[in-house]
């Protein structure tokens, strides 16, 4: 019987061509993970998912732009997990074609998902627990993720909301720099200075970091 300390497992992975940061949450007692942002490379995520001895339950999605969600569906079809996505991200959704067009890209499919992401929602993976966080502002639907497990402080992953020395842009329709600034202040300020980030793209940080020298953490709207 492994020791609960242990029990849980959570991997980082690169993806794509626009290197989204992947979560892979998995609890090898119960045979179950939670993938976080699976946006590419789904050969990847399924080969991981086996090498731990896990199947993907649930896929769940910072925001709808291609590189975090693009293959959900084959994800699902592969898994059987449910996926997951803030509803007010389903307009943006619908567009992935476009966003494909735009990237130059194969389109993906777009499928139906099986539920909404909803502030203060908990999910729940054996001893680990995902808080959903919605940190508009990047996108209408945009939010973050605090993962607490029983070997580690709570972390957060923030999507394109917040990264290191800088937030994610404001400028694609249907939000501001006063809305996506709100979120961090209001959502992910309020963590203790320790609280390890997990941005959707580039190295981790720190909310007592982001707190001292990121320079929109001063911004007054």
């Amino acid at each position: 019987m492994p020791d609960l300390n242990d029990a849980i497992v959570v991997e980082h992975l690169v993806v794509g061509p626009l290197a989204c940061n992947c979560t892979i949450v998995a609890d090898p007692e119960s045979g179950g993970a939670i993938v976080v942002d699976g946006g590419d490379e789904p050969d990847r995520i399924v080969e991981r998912l086996a090498a731990l001895g896990v199947r993907a339950t649930v896929l769940v999605h910072t925001h709808a732009h291609i590189d975090h969600i693009g293959c959900v569906g084959e994800l699902k079809e592969r898994t059987g997990a449910a996926a997951l996505l803030h509803s007010a991200d389903l307009p943006l959704y619908r567009t992935l074609h476009a966003q494909a067009q735009w990237l130059g890209i194969a389109p993906p499919e777009i499928v139906q998902l099986d539920g909404d992401l909803r502030d203060g929602f908990t999910l729940k993976l054996g001893e680990a627990s995902l808080d959903v966080l919605h940190t508009p502002g990047h996108t209408p639907g945009s939010v973050s993720f605090a993962l607490t497990t029983p070997s580690r402080a709570t972390s957060l992953l923030t999507g394109d909301t917040l990264f290191r020395g800088a937030i994610g842009r404001w400028d694609l329709g249907g939000t501001s720099m006063e809305d996506i600034v709100a979120s961090i202040r209001a959502k992910l300020f309020v963590y203790a200075d320790a609280t390890v980030v997990v941005p959707g793209h580039g190295p981790s940080t720190t909310i007592g970091l982001e707190k001292r020298e990121n320079p929109y953490a001063g911004y007054a709207s």
